[in-house]
């Protein structure tokens, strides 16, 4: 099969699927194994084999098992006889193995009692046999406490459990001696990769009451072959929870550890350059360097407290202690600058754990102010003992800071393009974890966090570090800290870095230069609220150079102002729209006299988020009628292209097949969900002035989107005029949608929304080609139903008549077809028997039992949103 293509090797590979199907094909096994000279061939008929144990094994008659099990046995004792047959066989030793684990997963203990003692003896006949039979612990091993729960049932998960750990004595015995005699390097190897798989669930015993640490801990770390395993096999002791207070176990951590680094301190010296020397090393050297960070990492998060050492005098045993310690952090912090991110993950997991650890002590901010000369004789010894090395993490934290969340713009499944918010990414993750991290070190020492943040900046202005990536860096790491420091040190501090970082955007030469520099300008503000709430001068200063960035054209530059503006205006709303000492009305209504001039050079998308920003502004003003009067002022322009829009289409609705034109009525309704995202149910006087016009124009491109797919068939709706048509009709949707799930006036909603909605919208879904239907119809539904509860309960059996029958069609042909429209569809029906429960028992009995066939058809769902819904509804249902 290996040998030929196409046609024929197709039909070779239906052939072994035949034999592999046939129900006798496991006889031939050993006929193939015996005469067949190709290892693929052997490799396949253990494939057959293996399938009948994990299937039929108990059907078959004993005899025939006890001569399968003789014969994988002998064969394996064959191939694993020397060094060179077990090299030259590897793959087919190891499917070997894999073979017998799962004939004894199915016979031992019960068939066989004696296998864990078999295999013992076997192991002391031969070198090679001896290595094959550690792996083939470490694969039962494996499958019994790694993945026993995915292929096994509890009660014989838990019976070979319980077996393995009684019979694991001659096991274990087995492994010291191995390592106490060390007869060769492979099989030393062979037995710690075993060990290691072992440490992860042997009864703690066999680790704390016999010399297991030592060995591993004196005698296998200064050799080269062995360091990686041998410290892999450490951090799964490390990692064992000690329940008992047996000061026993706790000496045996401490002179492991102490044994560890000693050992790794004749190898790694102090003063290396150890992310250098990380970067050229060996794939060899690399691992250890991991295998040892992950070992640090261990020890230091489950048993720090055993080798902390606060109290004076030192004795010489905890002078050691001490010395092991001290090597250790120092160690971990080199480990740290490494540049490989995941070996950087593993150490900031452990000073996030040990920052935390140390706020806990003590948890408030030390007021530099307040405490000064005295921080020495009020801290913790835990504190004082870890000072010096937070300093260093200070440093390391700043440099290396993540990136914060990001906005990308993409184009969406319309073509339309659009920004959207990264927030679960690894960088985002990475992010949180090194925010968290620095936050605590600031509340340890601020007055630390804010010199180094200070002499890195330093460093930035007098050109010594200055790069893009560093500023950056900073930046993000002086963003991170906000509302770490009391408000006086914090108005401190960030007037300080404003100014150096103005100082730095004047120095600096090139376009590319300034705007990343005043990108970073922007984010710092942007993180310090409070500081900005506090100080309106400075607020209004920040806005307005704001403004004059969206007319930035460099990349990025507007984007940041945008982003920053809004995040500005969430947070100081309140503070625009009142009047201001030394102002003669809310800077608000300067903004909106100023709208045009301040946002002619943005995109459409970074419109968007400036009419979201300036909503949240207006949310805040709580005079109605003034209220009022911004939203009109804010809405102006949109309103007056609309408007036109209107007119000429009132006229000649021939004007909404032209693209442009479609496209400026989209725009024109992404600009009003924006705002009313932010605004709420305030936007009502804006919604009532176009609420007729939006109905038609949704009754217009539902038309012509119908007549095109009429006319040419489902690859209309391909075409981008009718794509937009259809964004357009969603957008409508979206926007009542918003306001709907903003406004808690069910009156009004019931009164003057519903009506004329579902006249204009369920009749256009019910008629519709399933291709044309939006999905989004089916989500507003859900909206009103949830808002209005009962007072629906009228118009429920209208909502069902237009919707439930033909949106059955369109997904009861298999489980995958229309995905939003099916979700959208049971959440609908879900928000339904929710809210609106009674109809249903009134409904006559065959409706009733399609809204239940309904159900059940959702919980069959793979679509696992869907089969959630399902879920629901019969608990709904049922209790």
């Amino acid at each position: 099969m290996n040998q030929m293509s196409g046609k024929e090797q197709a039909e070779a590979n239906q052939i072994l699927m035949t034999l592999k199907e046939d129900r006798d094909s496991w006889t031939k096994v050993d006929a193939i194994l015996q005469y067949s000279n190709l290892n693929e061939s052997k490799y396949f008929a253990l494939q057959i084999l293996e399938a009948v144990i994990q299937h039929k094994w108990k059907s078959l008659p004993q005899v025939q098992r006890d001569g399968i099990k003789q014969y994988i046995i002998s064969k394996m004792l064959e191939l694993s006889s020397d060094q060179a047959s077990m090299e030259a066989n590897q793959l087919l030793l190891h499917k070997m193995n894999l073979v017998l684990v799962q004939i004894v997963k199915q016979d031992w203990p019960k068939q066989w009692p004696t296998f864990i003692t078999d295999i013992v003896e076997s192991s002391k006949t031969n070198e090679t046999v001896c290595i094959n039979n550690m792996n083939i612990l470490s694969l039962l091993s494996e499958e019994v406490f790694d993945f026993g729960s995915q292929n096994l049932t509890q009660a014989k998960e838990q019976h070979l459990k319980q077996q393995f750990c009684g019979q694991f004595q001659e096991v274990f015995a087995l492994c010291v001696n191995i390592l106490e005699k060390c007869p060769s390097n492979s099989m030393v190897q062979a037995c710690l990769k075993t060990l290691q798989r072992f440490l992860t669930w042997i009864p703690v015993g066999y680790v704390f009451e016999t010399n297991i640490t030592e060995l591993l801990s004196e005698n296998f770390l200064s050799l080269e072959v062995y360091r990686v395993i041998t410290l892999q096999c450490l951090t799964e002791i490390s990692q064992i929870q000690v329940d008992t207070n047996d000061p026993s176990y706790n000496d045996k951590l401490v002179k492991m550890f102490c044994s560890t680094m000693r050992h790794i301190s004749s190898v790694l010296a102090l003063d290396l350059d150890l992310a250098a020397v990380y970067k050229d090393a060996s794939d060899q050297d690399q691992k250890f360097i991991s295998s040892l960070a992950q070992f640090l990492v261990a020890f230091i998060k489950e048993h720090v407290h055993l080798v902390e050492i606060t109290e004076e005098p030192l004795t010489e045993a905890k002078a050691m202690i001490h010395e092991a310690h001290d090597y250790a952090i120092q160690l971990l912090l080199k480990i740290t600058l490494i540049e490989e991110m995941e070996v950087f993950k593993v150490c900031l997991d452990c000073w996030c754990w040990l920052t935390a650890e140390l706020y806990r002590i003590s948890p408030f901010i030390q007021p530099s102010t307040l405490y000064g000369v005295m921080n020495n004789v009020r801290e913790h010894p835990r504190r004082m003992l870890y000072r010096n090395y937070l300093s260093i993490l200070r440093s390391t934290m700043i440099s290396r800071m993540a990136k914060p969340e990001e906005v990308l713009i993409v184009e969406n499944e319309q073509g339309e393009v659009v920004r959207e918010m990264v927030k679960d990414t690894d960088s985002i993750a990475l992010y949180r974890n090194m925010r968290e991290t620095l936050v605590y070190l600031t509340h340890l020492d601020n007055k630390d966090t804010e010199m180094k943040m200070t002499e890195k900046l330093a460093s930035q202005v007098n050109g010594g570090e200055f790069s893009w990536k560093n500023l950056n860096r900073l930046c993000w790491a002086v963003g991170s800290i906000s509302g770490t420091m009391i408000e006086e040190d914090e108005k401190r501090f960030l007037v300080l870095v404003i100014r150096d970082l103005l100082g730095l955007c004047e120095q600096k030469r090139g376009k590319d230069n300034k705007a990343v520099i005043a990108s970073n300008i922007m984010y710092v503000v942007g993180q310090y609220p409070r500081f900005l709430r506090a100080h309106w001068k400075f607020l209004k200063t920040v806005i307005n150079k704001l403004f004059e960035f969206m007319h930035e054209t460099h990349e990025g530059v507007q984007d940041m102002a945008c982003d920053t503006f809004i995040k500005i205006a969430i947070k100081c709303k309140r503070h625009f729209v009142i009047v201001q000492p030394a102002e003669n009305k809310p800077f608000v209504e300067e903004m909106l006299e100023n709208l045009t001039g301040i946002i002619c050079d943005l995109s459409h998308a970074q419109v968007h988020v400036f009419y979201e920003a300036v909503g949240h502004i207006i949310s805040a003003q709580i005079d109605a009628n003034m209220q009022e009067a911004l939203i009109m002022q804010l809405m102006e322009i949109p309103n007056r292209t609309w408007n036109d829009i209107i007119a000429n289409a009132s006229v000649n609705d021939g004007i909404l097949e032209e693209h442009e034109m479609v496209r400026s009525v989209l725009n024109i309704l992404k600009t009003n969900v924006a705002a009313c995202k932010s605004i709420g149910s305030a936007f009502v006087s804006q919604l009532g002035n176009i609420y007729s016009d939006l109905l038609s124009v949704y009754k217009i491109l539902s038309e012509k989107v119908s007549r095109a797919v009429t006319t040419a068939g489902e690859d209309a709706l391909k075409n981008p005029l009718v794509k937009t048509m259809r964004a357009v009709k969603r957008e409508i949707l979206i926007l009542l949608s918003t306001f709907v799930s903003k406004n808690n006036d069910a009156k009004l909603i019931l009164d003057s929304i519903v009506p004329p909605l579902f006249d204009a919208v369920l009749f256009d879904y019910q008629k519709n080609v399933p291709q044309a239907r939006e999905p989004k119809v089916l989500s507003l539904l859900s909206i009103l139903v949830t808002q209005l509860g009962a007072l629906l309960c009228p118009q429920v059996p209208n909502i069902l008549g237009a919707v439930f029958q033909c949106s059955i069609d369109m997904i009861n042909k298999d489980m995958e077809a229309f995905p939003e429209h099916r979700t959208n569809f049971f959440e609908l029906v879900l928000s339904l028997v929710q809210e609106c429960f009674p109809v249903f028992m009134e409904m006559p009995p065959s409706d009733l039992g399609t809204v239940i066939d309904a159900v059940v058809w959702a919980f069959q769902h793979t679509m696992r949103n869907v089969a959630e819904i399902g879920e629901l509804f019969k608990e709904k249902t049922i209790y």
